[in-house]
């Protein structure tokens, strides 16, 4: 099953929710045949640390609360949270970028 492309978050929703008895039955079926593998967002996210060799190390201070939401979300991404923080600030730096014409 391909996934169409979606104009909103909302109709993606629909979609998911509405296949996932289809997309239960695809993963056991997966499942049984050993065809599970990491997700996509996972493998990507390992293939550019591996790309972009050694990163400088910082130190950041957040807020427990915030921390905490970073690490169930990347928990549900199958990422560590770290990447899942590095993911979001790329992807906001490069939105103020655009958003300033930089881009």
């Amino acid at each position: 099953m391909k996934m169409p492309p979606f104009k909103t978050e909302t109709q993606e929703a629909k979609c998911w929710a509405k296949n996932q008895n289809l997309i239960a039955d695809r993963l056991e079926q997966a499942k049984a045949a050993g065809r599970l593998g990491k997700g996509t967002v996972a493998r990507v996210a390992g293939e550019r640390a591996g790309q972009a060799g050694a990163s400088p190390t910082i130190t950041i201070r957040l807020a427990e609360e915030d921390l905490a939401r970073a690490r169930t979300l990347a928990a549900e991404k199958g990422l560590r949270y770290q990447t899942y923080l590095k993911m979001l600030l790329h992807q906001a730096l490069n939105s103020e970028e655009k958003r300033a014409g930089r881009r």
